[in-house]
C-alpha cells in the first residue's frame, strides 16, 4: 500500500523538521531519501551542519553522487523543493532532478513569503512524479509559525 508508505515517510520528513534551529528567514524543513523496499538512504533538516542548508540538499550531500539506488528512489520533503534560492548556486529542484530522483513527495506547497516556488511545476515539466499529501500541511504550518505571523 503505497499511500501508507507515503503518509509514514513524509511523517519522519515532517518529525526531522523539527530538529532545525530557529530561523527568521528560512523554513524547517525535513527530508528523507527511501529505497522503494523502505531502506532509508539519507535525511537531512535545513541548518543542519550550516545556516544555508536546505534539508534536500542536506540528504543528497550524504549519498555518493551517481549512487544507482537514487535512480529508484523518493524523497520525502515536508516542504516543496526550492526552485529559486540567494544563498548556494543549485536550488533543490535542481539536485533532485541531477541526482535523478524520479519521485517526490511532499505536505505543502512553499507559500510566497520569500520567492515565488516552481518547484511541483520544474519537477512535473522533468516528469518526475510529484505527490502531494496536504492535509499533513497543518503540521508544518505549525512547524513553521514563527514565519507566518
Amino acid at each position: 500500500m503505497p499511500e501508507l508508505d507515503d503518509r509514514y515517510w513524509l511523517h519522519q520528513a515532517i518529525d526531522l523538521s523539527r530538529s532545525c534551529p530557529p530561523s527568521t528567514t528560512a523554513f524547517s524543513v525535513g527530508a528523507i531519501i527511501v529505497t522503494p523496499d523502505g531502506e532509508v538512504l539519507a535525511t537531512g533538516y535545513s541548518r543542519e551542519t550550516d545556516p544555508h542548508d536546505h534539508a534536500e540538499e542536506v540528504a543528497l550531500t550524504k549519498i555518493r553522487p551517481g549512487d544507482p539506488r537514487l535512480r529508484e528512489a523518493t524523497i520525502y520533503t515536508s516542504l516543496e523543493p526550492c526552485s529559486k534560492r540567494a544563498s548556494r548556486p543549485r536550488t533543490c529542484t535542481d539536485l533532485i532532478l541531477a541526482a535523478g530522483i524520479p519521485r517526490v513527495v511532499l505536505a505543502w506547497r512553499e507559500p510566497f513569503i520569500f520567492v515565488d516556488c516552481e518547484g511541483v511545476e520544474l519537477l512535473n515539466a522533468a516528469n518526475v512524479e510529484v505527490v502531494e499529501l496536504p492535509d499533513l500541511a497543518e503540521t508544518v504550518k505549525e512547524i513553521n509559525a514563527y514565519l507566518l505571523e
